[in-house]
């Protein structure tokens, strides 16, 4: 499918903050974290424990302020105003986790969590300008190609720091430095490759203006809680997302943990995470043609029901070669689902309340990442097998597909 310029902008601020999420939240920081807090004399136990609040903190907040903030940005011409001050926050932050000294270790977890919250909320209103650049017939392919270029530009970025790590810095960097310029390249991708969108992102719907448009919004977030019956099914949907995009989530957040009980080496478990981002890359929008070809819910169905196998195959998982089919089944149907949840729901909801709308399905997406850790852990610890917790996810998935089956067949 073609697309204009607008939207190929919307797709490429995807690219743009893939960066982050990969050097800053997965795989840099994190680690640069512990071992900068070790050095400043906090114990290992410790630093884990500041860490997972860091992130349930970033998470919290703009969970639990994301409808009101969607709310206020569908007035005439606001959302892009918002979008721009979240992203910029984020990029901002980022950019100071870069210079910041590694002596400044609680600075560092302050900065962090500013980071995400501007991140997470710059998404927020990123993902609900999807129904102001594509109309019906566009948007399962515009949402797919968005989630598949993210995945690519994650790779991008992910690669030029794995160059600089591998050539130890070129003489110019220590360890230290090369975890702070990931930081940097992560805030400079984002801002250049982002640019194009915050500077012309267009809203073509929107509430009628108000006088007092904090009261107003507030308002029209109780209005919507109170009356959400009417709009049966972005609720039942929203309902199955939770569960399954909690054991989406899960996966990809135990499959390290997972590995590494399995044996297997953590230079391994990097190449397999590289390999599962690729794969996602071109099936996010193989997901996106399906759905053109079919039709959204049965597309949707599909990875459902893909991710329901895989949980079930996790019961047998005993070699390096199980671990693999599993995560290239894992790459073939994570970008797809979450990119038709997106555009599902997109078609579900009026245009000019997509902010307030996508508000709740951030809150929906955030706290579902409470429920499957939770099983995985205590299965795992039951059973003394992770394999076995994994398998526990299908609990989720099944859950989440006999109520997604309750769901219409969408017009194009």
């Amino acid at each position: 499918m073609r697309f204009n310029k607008q939207q190929w902008q919307w797709i490429f601020y995807d690219w743009a903050n893939s960066g982050y999420g990969i050097l800053v939240v997965t795989a840099v920081l994190p680690v640069y974290f512990k071992v900068v807090a070790h050095q400043n004399g906090v114990s290992a136990a410790t630093s884990t424990a500041l860490w997972g609040y860091a992130n349930s903190t970033g998470t919290l907040v703009v969970s639990l302020l994301a409808p009101f903030l969607g709310a206020m940005a569908d007035y005439p011409h606001t959302k892009r105003r918002w979008l721009n001050w979240f992203a910029g926050l984020g990029i901002v932050m980022t950019l100071i986790l870069g210079i910041l000294s590694p002596s400044n270790w609680q600075w560092l977890l302050v900065v962090y969590v500013i980071s995400a919250v501007g991140y997470s909320g710059g998404n927020l209103f990123y993902d609900s300008f999807l129904t102001d650049v594509a109309d019906r017939r566009q948007i399962d392919a515009l949402s797919s190609t968005g989630y598949g270029m993210g995945y690519l530009g994650g790779v991008v970025a992910f690669l030029i720091f794995l160059i600089v790590e591998l050539g130890h810095g070129f003489g110019w960097l220590n360890d230290y430095g090369i975890a702070r310029f990931s930081f940097i390249l992560a805030g400079l991708w984002w801002l250049v490759f982002g640019m194009p969108f915050l500077k012309n992102a267009q809203q073509h719907y929107s509430v009628p203006a108000e006088a007092h448009p904090f009261k107003a919004s507030l308002i029209r977030v109780i209005r919507t809680l109170q009356h959400i019956r009417r709009y049966r099914d972005a609720f039942w949907f929203l309902v199955a997302y939770f569960f399954y995009i909690d054991g989406v989530d899960t996966i990809f957040t135990m499959a390290t943990s997972i590995g590494a009980d399995m044996g297997i080496s953590t230079t391994m478990l990097m190449v397999v995470l590289l390999v599962v981002q690729l794969i996602a890359f071109p099936f996010s929008i193989w997901y996106g043609w399906l759905a053109n070809r079919t039709s959204t819910r049965k597309a949707l169905l599909l990875g459902i029901c893909i991710y329901l196998f895989i949980c079930l195959q996790a019961l047998h998982l005993k070699t390096l070669h199980d671990f693999w089919v599993l995560a290239i089944l894992v790459g073939t149907s994570q970008g797809g689902i979450q990119a038709l949840s997106r555009s599902y729901f997109g078609k579900l909801i009026p245009k000019e309340n997509s902010s307030e709308f996508f508000g709740f399905y951030n809150i929906l997406g955030k706290f579902s990442a409470i429920i499957g850790p939770i099983l995985v852990g205590i299965v795992t610890q039951l059973t003394g097998k992770s394999t076995i917790g994994a398998g526990s996810l299908a609990i989720l998935f099944a859950i989440g597909l006999l109520i997604f089956l309750r769901l219409p067949t969408l017009s194009k």
